[in-house]
């Protein structure tokens, strides 16, 4: 049997091979097939449905969630495929936007409070002075805040998959941000501690120390490079859905000598189709019988028709024009 999951969570090859290898552990199953770039999965499984449960659980503790792709029976294969593939696109290029406009309101001030002396950017007095150090400290650690609570994501997860043994790029991106952070907040404590005995050049030192726009920088510029990821993805996944609408949604097939209409998920390889000039090919093939001109501009974008003969392959939703 076959099901499709939706994956959350991967952002990167280490994810996708860590998905692979969790489901692979899963009795029955018999083969894997990820994919990044549309966050899904197929799996070819020996058993009943509770194999389906096995797999969204040995996912889950992997540090990703699987979700099965359910057909309602009005929905083809290609349909329902194809409208929630496109929706979770959607919805994470929407989210990753919210993420990235949130980040850089508060990381522009941040790095203008920060670097704006060595650039002899003015500043309101409040910030200025060895006296005043302690207010400079904060404010960027109040300014640093929100960007980490909106992209808090890469530490749950990064975290999560580091300890167990399996890092990936959000691992690398929370143990950046971590350290800038937690060293920043060392420096405050400094900062603290020579103002409460009067030494200023102490607290103008331990001021230097302070990397909060590091670790903003480091999570608004990865968001920004998310954000890119995002609409690429949604917008492969439209074209995609988009190439899926013009498959037909039968074929014909030729049953014990009968040729019959079916469904086009009903199809199974080694079925023997027939394709009449003018109709589109239902599914990937080849030729066994017969020759004809394709049009597979919607594959390739040439607009001229491709000869074929018995022994080439064929492309579903490529049209057989002669």
């Amino acid at each position: 049997m076959k099901q499709t999951f939706d994956i959350l969570g991967m952002t990167c090859s280490a994810c996708s091979a860590r998905v692979d290898k969790a489901t692979h552990a899963v009795s029955g199953v018999e083969s894997v097939a990820v994919n990044l770039l549309k966050n899904s999965m197929e799996v070819t499984y020996e058993g009943d449905e509770s194999v389906v449960s096995e797999i969204s659980r040995a996912i889950a503790n992997a540090g990703y969630q699987a979700i099965p792709r359910m057909l309602s029976s009005e929905d083809t294969l290609g349909n329902a495929a194809g409208n929630v593939a496109q929706q979770a696109a959607q919805n994470a290029a929407h989210t990753v936007k919210m993420r990235l406009i949130v980040s850089t309101i508060f990381t522009i001030p941040l790095f203008y409070l920060s670097m704006g002396h060595m650039f002899g950017w003015p500043l309101p007095a409040i910030f200025l002075g060895d006296s005043q150090t302690m207010v400079f400290g904060l404010t960027q650690l109040l300014l640093l805040a929100p960007v980490i609570f909106v992209n808090f994501s890469f530490f749950s997860h990064g975290f999560k998959v580091l300890f167990q043994g399996a890092p990936n790029m959000d691992s690398l991106i929370a143990l950046g941000a971590s350290a800038s952070t937690a060293y920043g907040i060392y420096a405050l404590y400094v900062i603290a501690y020579a103002l409460g005995v009067g030494d200023y050049h102490g607290a103008h030192s331990a001021a230097m120390d302070l990397y909060f726009e590091s670790a903003a920088m480091i999570l608004t510029l990865i968001t920004l490079g998310k954000y890119f990821e995002s609409r690429a993805k949604a917008k492969t996944t439209d074209s995609l859905s988009h190439l899926i609408d013009l498959s037909p949604k039968t074929a014909t097939q030729i049953i014990e000598g009968v040729k019959q209409q079916v469904p086009v998920e009903t199809v199974r390889p080694g079925a023997l189709l027939v394709v009449k000039a003018g109709e589109a090919v239902p599914v990937d093939g080849v030729i066994v019988d017969g020759a004809g001109s394709l049009d597979e501009s919607v594959i390739t974008g040439e607009s001229v028709p491709v000869d074929k003969e018995a022994g080439d392959g064929v492309t579903g939703a490529t049209i057989n024009t002669a």
